[in-house]
């Protein structure tokens, strides 16, 4: 039977801070590009009051309507209007490219890493971290350009009512300590209501993902309610962190918007009692009505704060899958000589908490075939994935040909072990192409891909198709054996010394199953193969057979051997009684 896969190990938690320079430095054209555009929008905005306010004094005092100062605030707004068309399609641009490379960076470390680093998260969380997570961390170049120009854009403002009068800026400056710990406070609470919600979803996706999976057990038992109540059990509580994030969001934008107009009227009083006093003029209290409204603008940084804020928590998450650490290859090559002798000495593997192996032994001798056989959940699969490094050992070392498999080069590594599996992906295009995926820098010759299906079995059904061995993958329907089959001749494509087979053939009917297994001892250019084994007759047809229980192996000894012990017997009695029936 398959090995049930071990629970996903929770990833560490990783700050945001790498994730968000990364994303800055690969957006840094971009980004400067859009925080000198903010700067000019906010110098536009600056200089806009100033030369409207004269142009009122020159209006009043010698009734010229058209003056150089109105031709001037004219051009003003009309730049304005056209930095914040640029501004608004070099976001997008910049959100876009930035959300790309982050899924790029995602995608690379996780195949980098190998299938060791995608079973410490749930498929539909990853999911969640490269679409909606880049996305709000891909943001985060932009929005700090926006926040720039949002706190440029006041902190001028203030500046310009310090320079027209000091009274003016200190009566703003009086209520802003107010407005800071609003904001720190909407920062904290923001990111913690944020991040619960990210979680939420990723539990949500989780879920439907395992249930797409196992639609057809799931339709088959009639439990379509069930399953739906299931998925959308963590509902609520993603409603719930919904509902915590928008209040904290109008709460804080509910007291800025109370504020800032408390201050700005406070401020055009004081203009009208300088006015009052003949020391400022009806332009001046325009400029100052101006200046205070730009100030106050301070109160909507809750927005750019909350852009920042999301950002900062989806960049947490997608730091927590580019912190996995890719495996460390050495620099060795195998001896070209040698036989395909495998070694496993003191290996020790856990997984969901449990030790599955415990200090095992096993010398396969190079040339043999040797079957894996245990009761389901023994470990048979994790030893396999092991044993060609598709996982890593917590303790112990394996050895092939006596070099062990950490210090080996990748491309030697992978040059040497094949593997097929029990549900083979279909990647490399056309079925031609998914034979003839592997490492070297080229395919295989045709020729070799075609010899390569007719050993597997899988030339027939290939060749009935229309397009033959140049169809599509995504435009053909497999059944279980044939999708097994092309997993095989993959297999049987590439040379190397060992040949991993993982529950390879359980989807072949026996006969099937008889031919791939003459054809793996007669044409296979593997010197050794390890098979894990579900039939006795798979058993059988190996050399030996290694007893997997109890996380080390039992016996190790021909099959016909181990069937002498009747608790060896027990191991295939399922099998037996459906046989019978």
């Amino acid at each position: 039977m398959p090995q049930t896969p071990a629970e996903p190990t929770p990833a560490e938690p990783a700050p945001a801070g790498p994730t968000l320079r990364a994303t800055a430095r690969h957006g840094a054209a971009r980004m400067a590009v859009l925080c000198l555009l903010a700067l000019a929008g906010a110098g536009a905005a600056l200089a806009l009051p100033a030369a409207l306010g004269r142009a009122l004094d020159l209006l009043l005092t010698s009734g010229d309507a058209v003056t150089g100062w109105s031709l001037l605030s004219a051009a003003l707004i009309c730049g304005q209007a056209a930095l914040g068309a640029v501004t608004t399609v070099l976001t997008a641009s910049a959100d876009a490219r930035a959300a790309a490379w982050l899924r790029g960076r995602l995608l690379r470390r996780l195949l980098a890493a190998g299938p060791g680093a995608a079973d410490r998260f749930p498929h539909g969380d990853l999911v969640t971290r490269a679409g909606g997570n880049a996305v709000h961390a891909g943001a985060a170049p932009a929005a700090l350009a926006a926040a720039v120009a949002a706190a440029v854009t006041p902190a001028g403002a203030v500046v310009a009512l310090a320079l027209t009068d000091p009274r003016l800026a200190l009566v703003f400056l009086a209520g802003l300590p107010l407005l800071a710990l609003l904001l720190r406070a909407f920062a904290r609470s923001a990111g913690d209501a944020f991040a619960d919600y990210q979680h939420c979803q990723a539990d949500i996706a989780g879920r439907l993902v395992d249930a797409l999976r196992g639609a057809r057990t799931i339709a088959a038992a009639g439990t379509e309610r069930a399953e739906r109540r299931r998925i959308l059990a963590p509902l609520p509580g993603l409603g719930a962190h919904g509902h915590r994030m928008w209040r904290v969001t109008a709460r804080a934008t509910a007291r800025a918007a109370l504020l800032t107009p408390l201050l700005t009227l406070s401020v055009v009083a004081t203009g009208g009692l300088l006015l009052a006093a003949g020391d400022l003029s009806v332009g001046g209290l325009l400029a100052v009505a101006r200046y205070a409204a730009l100030a106050a603008g301070i109160g909507l940084f809750v927005g750019h704060l909350n852009r920042l804020v999301r950002a900062r928590a989806a960049a947490r998450r997608v730091g927590e899958v580019l912190a996995v650490p890719p495996p460390r290859y050495g620099a060795r090559t195998l001896p070209a000589d040698g036989p395909g002798r495998l070694e496993c000495r003191g290996v020790t593997a856990r997984r969901g908490g449990r030790e599955v192996l415990r200090g095992l032994d096993l010398v396969v001798p190079g040339g043999t075939t040797v079957a894996l056989v245990g009761r389901s959940g023994a470990g048979k699969s994790l030893l396999a994935a092991l044993a060609g490094r598709l996982a890593e050992p917590d303790g112990g070392g394996i050895l092939l040909d006596g070099v062990p498999l950490a210090d080996l080069d990748r491309d030697a590594l992978r040059g040497a072990v094949g593997y097929a599996f029990e549900r083979p992906a279909l990647v490399g295009g056309t079925l031609a192409g998914t034979i003839g995926l592997g490492p070297g820098p080229a395919p295989p010759p045709r020729a070799h891909v075609e010899a390569a299906a007719v050993a597997a079995r899988a030339d027939g059904f290939v060749r009935m198709l229309p397009e033959g061995y140049a169809t599509r993958c995504a435009d053909v329907p497999l059944s279980g054996g044939e999708l097994q089959r092309l997993g095989l001749a993959r297999a049987f494509a590439h040379g190397g010394r060992l040949l991993i087979l993982d529950d390879a053939t359980s989807s072949l009917d026996t006969v099937t199953e008889l031919h791939v297994a003459r054809a793996l001892a007669a044409h296979s250019a593997a010197r050794t193969r390890l098979i894990v084994a579900h039939r006795a007759g798979s058993a059988a047809r190996a050399d030996l057979v290694a007893w997997l229980d109890d996380g080390r192996i039992r016996a190790l000894g021909p099959h016909r051997e181990l069937w002498r012990r009747a608790d060896y017997r027990a191991l295939w009695a399922g099998e037996q009684v459906a046989a019978d029936a």
